[in-house]
């Protein structure tokens, strides 16, 4: 059985817009905690997240999948980025006093929950971001205008990030950086088709940090 299949205990959180849930790992002698997010329409049993999640807890960190509250509610169309944003920080900061006090915390997720811990990775205190699948430029629609690149959220951050983007992930390779490393794997947006690498990438990572 793998570590992130087993038994997690829950907790729900309250935020500005709603209670926010946390599933949450917990290791003997913890080196710090990784709390990440969801994408917009899925939810917190995505493989790339379970095989980020396996890698901590074989490095000793504690680890929380949280929920955003549009999530808990059962709706699937992610609400506006600063209500993402403000449960997020709401979220994290609970946890730091509770079941997570005393631990550095390491933020990210995958997709859009990738984008909310760079934006809020200087309010939250976080010691590193992982983004699993960033979504760096959104694909053009048919007759419509280039899409603006995300590049900007990943700049912003000013502690060490991880990238681990798909090869043919549809919303481009994101470029390495002084404190950005980029893990390129096979398959696409979705970080299905290697988890293996996708875990080996977190735990490498983990352990430099």
């Amino acid at each position: 059985m793998s570590s992130s299949t087993r038994a997690a205990r829950t907790i729900d959180l309250e935020t500005p817009h709603g209670p926010a849930r946390a599933h949450l790992h917990q290791v003997a002698k913890p080196h710090g905690a990784v709390v990440l997010g969801h994408g917009a329409g899925g939810g917190v049993a995505a493989p790339d997240l379970l095989a980020a999640t396996d890698a901590a807890l074989t490095r000793r960190f504690a680890v929380a999948l949280v929920e955003q509250p549009y999530r808990v509610a059962g709706r699937r169309s992610p609400a506006p980025a600063h209500q993402l944003d403000a449960a997020w920080l709401a979220t994290v900061e609970q946890l730091a006093v509770g079941p997570l006090a005393g631990l550095s915390l390491v933020t990210g997720g995958r997709s859009s929950g990738a984008r909310v811990a760079c934006r809020t990775a200087a309010a939250s205190g976080a010691a590193g971001v992982i983004c699993l699948a960033f979504p760096l430029v959104p694909p053009r629609r048919a007759g419509g205008a280039a899409a603006a690149s995300r590049l900007p959220e990943l700049e912003s951050v000013k502690v060490p990030v991880l990238v681990v983007q798909g090869v043919n992930d549809r919303f481009g390779m994101p470029p390495p950086g002084r404190l950005r490393t980029v893990v390129q794997v096979r398959g696409d947006h979705s970080l299905r088709s290697d988890r293996a690498a996708v875990r080996d990438a977190v735990g490498d990572w983990l352990r430099s940090l």
